[in-house]
């Protein structure tokens, strides 16, 4: 090497490689554990409950759309609407069975909502206190085809459903405080006993069967003169004909008045439903967000009194060689490591509670890569911006006014 080779190394600034810079930006947070620790409590408070709501979120969506697969999209349904005067309209007793000749519907079956008739644990029950629940003349095979099932007990079969007999919903079963089917049990219904034979699931696509006592229409029509009219059709299609029988059914259930017929698919409310939570999701990013601006600030005013009291190391480090560049990149890389170390508590106690949450709901675990990739982004970008003053008023301070603490 010649001499002007030397001496041009010589006099060539210092440069910090990476494992130089790691350990440097390391010692703020190595020798002040507390108060890091404290202001990366922050920004781990809002990455996890940014990963969280986006991680719950998917998981919901998972879980719903294989509860959707699960009870398939092919259910439709029929009601009864309201007459031109705004009264409940009728549906004709034929129809059921027109709607079964339609082609493309493989399954049929229907309840008749007894309005006058109240169900009550027992007699003494004061008559207002009906606890929301509705008495339903059923059609035998409804609970397959509604995608529910029985719990305990059996359903009402042809021998069965002329007596005296029930199966209530699992809401219906919750709120009369039955939770087992034995030999004489029973509740009070319009006036008489009737025995419980069964308690269904839960319904999901059919929310109403929930809430509902069943009966046969031959007892609802022996004991409450009921007029036989169904109130709620439900149909099972092919999949591949679902939009085509949704097109015809109301013509077909009410030939004489199609508009006093409501036509609907379950399906669709759920998705309504998962549309609708989605919604606030907006609401609990919102406050994530906040969190990660407090923390923010935590890192920011930990950075500035880092530079303040280590003024002394600055001022020597200076004196020693290191160069303006050296000093931001050293106290940037600081704060960028205490805004990232936060970041993983974060995405670790967001996923972690992901993962609680969805296992007691039986949802897949789905952690989407916005929800940690964002959180570590969002981390980086905060304690860069965070870091930034700091870092470029300690590179600003000479080597002489540094040294005067001293």
């Amino acid at each position: 090497m010649t001499p002007a080779t030397a001496s041009a190394a010589a006099l060539s600034p210092p440069r910090l490689g990476p494992r130089d810079l790691g350990r440097l930006a390391s010692v703020g947070v190595r020798t002040r554990k507390l108060r890091a620790g404290l202001s990366a409590l922050g920004i781990a408070i809002g990455v996890a409950a940014i990963v969280a709501v986006l991680g719950l979120s998917s998981s919901s969506q998972a879980g719903l759309l294989a509860e959707i697969n699960r009870l398939g999209t092919n259910l439709l349904t029929v009601s009864n609407g309201q007459n031109f005067f705004g009264q409940t309209a009728e549906l004709p007793k034929a129809s059921p069975g027109m709607i079964g000749r339609i082609g493309g519907v493989t399954n049929v079956q229907y309840v008749g909502a007894l309005s006058n008739v109240n169900a009550y644990k027992s007699p003494f029950i004061p008559a207002a206190d009906t606890n929301a629940l509705s008495v339903d003349a059923t059609s035998l095979g409804l609970p397959w085809d509604v995608g529910t099932n029985v719990a305990k007990g059996v359903f009402l079969n042809a021998a069965t459903q002329g007596e005296p007999l029930c199966v209530l919903g699992a809401a219906a079963a919750q709120r009369l405080g039955i939770d087992r089917v034995f030999q004489g049990e029973r509740i009070w219904l319009g006036g008489m006993w009737f025995y419980v034979v069964g308690i269904l699931n839960q319904a999901v696509l059919t929310p109403e069967i929930d809430t509902s006592v069943l009966i046969g229409f031959p007892v609802a029509e022996h004991y409450f003169n009921f007029d036989g009219h169904p109130s709620e059709i439900y149909l099972r299609t092919e999949t591949s004909q679902v939009n085509a029988v949704y097109n015809v059914l109301a013509n077909t259930a009410n030939p004489e008045s199609p508009n006093e017929v409501n036509v609907s698919q379950p399906s669709d409310a759920l998705v309504a439903e998962a549309d609708a939570k989605a919604a606030l999701n907006s609401l609990f990013l919102g406050l994530g967000a906040v969190s990660l601006l407090v923390g923010a600030v935590g890192v920011a005013n930990i950075m500035v009194i880092s530079v303040l009291e280590r003024r002394q190391e600055i001022g020597l480090r200076r004196a020693l060689g290191a160069t303006k560049g050296n000093i931001r990149a050293q106290f940037m890389s600081e704060a960028v490591l205490l805004s990232l170390l936060g970041g993983a508590a974060g995405v670790l106690a967001g996923a972690a509670s992901t993962a609680v949450y969805a296992s007691t709901k039986g949802w897949d675990v789905v952690v989407p890569p916005l929800a940690w990739g964002g959180g570590f982004g969002a981390a980086i970008l905060i304690g860069a911006v965070a870091g930034l003053m700091p870092a470029l008023r300690a590179a600003r301070m000479s080597p002489t006014e540094a040294l005067w603490s001293i």
